[in-house]
């Protein structure tokens, strides 16, 4: 008998933390601002993760945490936190959540190539398989409409395209580093450290553009507090924090796959949230995505 596939099932629910998160951080975006909302939710991040470690671990901080963790996952979360969210949501603002999206699936292979050849991880031709299914499936829902409109500029356009590669880019990398420095250690103490890092990063950008009058306005909106903390709970809290075990127990590539469902989660959470109507395009999209994911799993 097969034993419980845990790193699958923890990247599959990470999955479902980011496709909720998603919705709550949308919300407190447009209240809050993309650069105040950054530092917010990792703030509350923090806050959440020393009271678990503090419950957990009987350690509020991560202070058993050797310096090779400490240096790689510190490195990890600046190339995924702030980089690769920083470059992320100003893609969202440039060319659309879909394109970015699209391109974001990039991620599962960065990190498969990456895994192969810091960590020597194989990846057998069922797992491949798997992995361009999924991604076939997940690329069929976010090309459904055209991502960007004809009237955009050009420039604009290609901007937000090598915003939306670099922000893969630095999810991609940022996995395996954290794979890398993490090792055996706590999942949810090493999501700690990368928070620390990415709270320090966006605290000396904030102060580099003088934008800190803009955070303290953005946390007196009781209601994009609320949705921030919300999508901070589900986002780097729980779904961080579940993305390292997911890669702790699998193959990095094959993680990262189930990780970037979010586009296909996300259409039942829209239409119940939001009572969209989904066409038959994205219904087939979300049946081929999961056939992949069955793939893996079977693998």
């Amino acid at each position: 008998m097969r034993s419980i596939p845990y790193g699958e099932l923890a990247a599959l629910g990470t999955s479902v933390c980011w496709t909720m998160s998603t919705l709550a951080f949308s919300a407190a975006g447009q209240r809050l601002g993309s650069l105040a909302l950054n530092i917010i939710r990792l703030v509350f991040a923090f806050v959440f993760l020393t009271a678990f470690c503090s419950i957990q671990r009987g350690l509020p901080l991560p202070t058993d945490a050797s310096p090779h963790t400490w240096a790689w996952l510190s490195v990890s979360g600046a190339i995924g936190l702030i980089l690769g969210d920083l470059c992320l949501f100003r893609a969202f603002a440039l060319v659309g959540p879909r394109l970015s999206t699209l391109i974001m699936a990039l991620v599962p292979p960065i990190a498969a190539v990456c895994g192969w050849l810091w960590l020597d991880e194989r990846l057998s031709a069922t797992d491949v398989a798997g992995m361009a299914v999924t991604l076939a499936g997940v690329a069929w829902v976010v090309l459904e409409q055209p991502p960007v409109a004809a009237a955009e500029p050009r420039t604009r356009e290609a901007t937000g395209i090598a915003l939306a590669v670099l922000g893969a880019l630095g999810q991609g990398v940022g996995l395996v580093l954290s794979k890398l420095g993490m090792g055996v250690y706590d999942p949810f103490a090493a999501t700690q450290v990368r928070i620390i890092a990415g709270i320090v990063g966006f605290s000396l950008i904030l102060s580099a553009v003088r934008w800190w009058p803009r955070v303290i306005a953005g946390a007196r909106d009781r209601a994009g507090m609320g949705f921030a903390a919300i999508g901070a709970f589900l986002g780097p809290f729980v779904g961080v924090s579940l993305s390292l075990i997911a890669i702790q127990r699998t193959k990095t590539g094959v993680a990262a796959t189930l990780m970037s469902l979010t586009p296909v989660f996300i259409i039942p959470a829209v239409m119940v949230a939001h009572r969209e109507a989904v066409s038959p395009r994205a219904i087939l999209g979300a049946v081929v995505a999961v056939s992949g994911v069955a793939i893996l799993w079977l693998s």
